[in-house]
């Protein structure tokens, strides 16, 4: 396969909002060992990309820092070690920075086919989401069937792939959502419960829903005053896990009910892991979530799609909250 020396990607700047967003030309780069080069059909938006462009979450070192977490596309060219039959693969992959381009590099362990079902945009919207939420609620938050999650912006991305990940496993699912319509949103993935946050307490809610024995895992993007309200509505034995703070990353805390009820405050991050650990979740991944999805059970919810000349509106959507699932920017090279 042939494929041009330059490519279109995006760059910011400076640290700022949508504005900082600028599309520039620069080399096609090269697989090292171990990696494939893929032409980007489709790159999902994440939060974390508005966070690095605002200057808060900058790449690890020697990482580009063209922003994008996760993409799909087809091979394209293979580095030392990866098998010439990777070439001309649909694949979708997560990737440490970069995915904002028409042509990106991966490592080829953190490459999945794209499922059968879906299409190279759905695809697009698959590993940062997927990685993200199997290994908390799995791994972490250690969900098991027959016990309840409390999903807290239950209509994002990481919101609506939870609902759906969390019933197939026969949990009982709980979501949170701003409004009315985002509300029905989550139920319609599955959610036997949604609870409006802005016209009612999810305190109350969720201690009602349980009949005041609380919920086994709560899964949390929000932060700040949320920590505390996540600690007094978990079962004994409950798991609060964090995966990101909208609001501050700085709580006061009683840790009373920690010890009382043996409760487990855990969380991570993705990006700065090892290739080795992020393999383990591709494994996982493909064990238990792609059957999944090749079945149709769960799928990515595309809410928009923008091309990548267009950031500036997909990073401006991603930031009023007002989706439903997934942003996606479409590449055509």
């Amino acid at each position: 396969m042939t494929w041009p020396q330059t490519m279109k990607q995006v760059r910011f700047s400076g640290a700022g909002g949508p504005e900082v967003i600028e599309i520039e030309t620069a080399p096609v780069p090269s697989p090292g060992d171990g990696q494939v080069l893929i032409k980007v059909a489709a790159a999902g938006v994440n939060r974390p990309d508005c966070l690095q462009r605002a200057g808060g979450y900058p790449p690890p070192p020697g990482a580009t820092a063209v922003p994008g977490l996760e993409i799909a596309g087809h091979v394209v060219a293979v580095g030392n070690g990866v098998p010439q039959s990777r070439i001309g693969e649909a694949v979708c992959a997560l990737v440490i920075s970069g995915g904002y381009a028409e042509y990106a590099v991966a490592d080829d362990a953190l490459c999945l086919p794209v499922p059968k079902p879906l299409s190279l945009v759905e695809a697009g919207g698959l590993p940062e989401t997927y990685f993200t939420v199997y290994d908390n609620v799995f791994t972490r938050g250690r969900l098991r069937k027959g016990e309840t999650i409390l999903v807290h912006g239950g209509s994002s991305g990481i919101g609506s792939t939870a609902i759906q990940l969390a019933k197939e496993a026969g949990a009982t699912v709980y979501a949170t959502a701003g409004s009315a319509e985002k509300c029905a949103f989550c139920l319609s993935l599955g959610a036997d419960e949604a609870i409006d946050y802005r016209a009612q307490d999810f305190v109350a809610e969720a201690k009602r829903l349980t009949g005041g024995k609380g919920v086994d895992v709560v899964l949390d993007m929000v932060g700040g005053p949320y920590v505390q309200r996540n600690l007094n509505i978990l079962a004994v034995e409950g798991r609060l896990v964090q995966i990101a703070f909208l609001q501050t990353s700085k709580v006061d805390l009683d840790l009373m009910n920690v010890m009382l009820r043996r409760l487990t405050i855990t969380g991570s991050t993705l990006r700065a892991r090892s290739v080795a650990l992020k393999t383990q979740i591709a494994e996982e991944l493909r064990r238990h979530v792609w059957p999944l999805l090749e079945a149709g059970a769960v799928k990515p919810i595309v809410h928009a799609t923008f091309p990548l000349e267009r950031a500036r509106e997909a990073h401006a959507l991603m930031e009023s909250s007002a989706h439903l699932g997934k942003i996606i920017l479409e590449i055509d090279s």
